[in-house]
């Protein structure tokens, strides 16, 4: 609000009258630094100023200095921009219609005072996306269950559908067949507040190696990659990032036992023989 006390100035105008001096426009602290819209959504910029008198008040997107608004004129042949203005209000709202990722950014409400006075209001779209549940690489054994669960953050309201799609070891991708002769696969999906659907391959065999997406009719897809092993080993069916990987680790160490102990501790030449043949098994078997 203007300050009550009032100061006044001489007048230049004939016959020495005296008038007060007006308040500078100011923006409300109110005013939201942040705000937040779902994709496809409304988004609603406000920007509270007082004292504007006879000046105009714009809205400008920064990232290309494009002037959208002034006063209650639209400035862009893009017709979701809309300026929202009543008279005799002191909000000046920029309404975007259906967000669209590329909205995200900084928007600057200008008075047009001289200089310009400024607030700048930072926009973020928040796009619903698929998360599969556990680690990025999932490993199973010949003959047991593939069990993936994804669910969606962040969505408004539930998907229309949920698919899932198998990119095979051959680099073929389809949308995973429920009704397949092979029998055995199933689909649970859950429409709520927050959505998902759990796939369920059971029987599992090599060929069900490969990548599975989960794919939301309202979201970004989220992705898991499976590798079907068909030893009995335990140490092979690891959630881990790889077991050859860990296999080379242990070849490599126990590579460097053996040399120290034949140089210094002087082992017999048939221990260090099967000792190799060991090492040899075990990177052909895991490879």
């Amino acid at each position: 609000m203007c300050p009550v006390i009032f100061v006044f100035i001489l007048s230049p105008l004939p016959g020495g009258s005296i008038v007060p001096e007006k308040c500078d426009p100011y923006f409300s602290p109110n005013n939201p630094k942040n705000v937040s819209a779902h994709i496809g959504k409304s988004a609603y910029l406000k920007c509270i100023v007082h004292n504007v008198g006879n000046l105009s008040v714009s809205w400008v997107r920064h990232r290309d200095i494009h002037i959208l608004t002034v006063g209650a004129y639209t400035y862009t042949s893009d017709q979701r921009f809309i300026s929202l203005h009543e008279k005799d209000s002191t909000e000046w709202t920029l309404q975007i219609k259906w967000v669209q990722k590329r909205d995200a950014g900084i928007y600057e409400c200008q008075v047009s005072t001289i200089p310009v006075k400024s607030l700048f209001v930072q926009l973020y779209v928040v796009v619903p996306s698929a998360v599969i549940h556990g680690r990025s690489e999932v490993h199973v054994e010949h003959g047991s269950t593939i069990n993936l669960t994804c669910s969606i953050k962040y969505g408004t309201e539930p998907p229309a559908y949920i698919f899932w799609y198998h990119h095979d070891m051959r680099g073929k991708v389809a949308v995973v067949n429920y009704d397949s002769e092979r029998g055995g696969i199933s689909v649970i999906t859950v429409k709520a507040e927050t959505s998902s659907s759990h796939l369920l391959i059971r029987r599992a065999v090599e060929a069900d190696s490969g990548r599975y997406y989960c794919s939301p009719s309202n979201a970004d897809v989220a992705y898991v990659q499976v590798h079907v092993h068909s030893s009995k080993s335990p140490s092979a069916i690891q959630t881990s990032r790889g077991v050859v990987g860990n296999c080379r680790g242990l070849t490599i160490l126990l590579t460097i036992n053996l040399t120290y102990a034949l140089c210094f501790v002087g082992h017999t030449i048939s221990s260090s023989i099967m000792i190799t043949s060991l090492l040899i098994n075990c990177i052909i078997y895991f490879i």
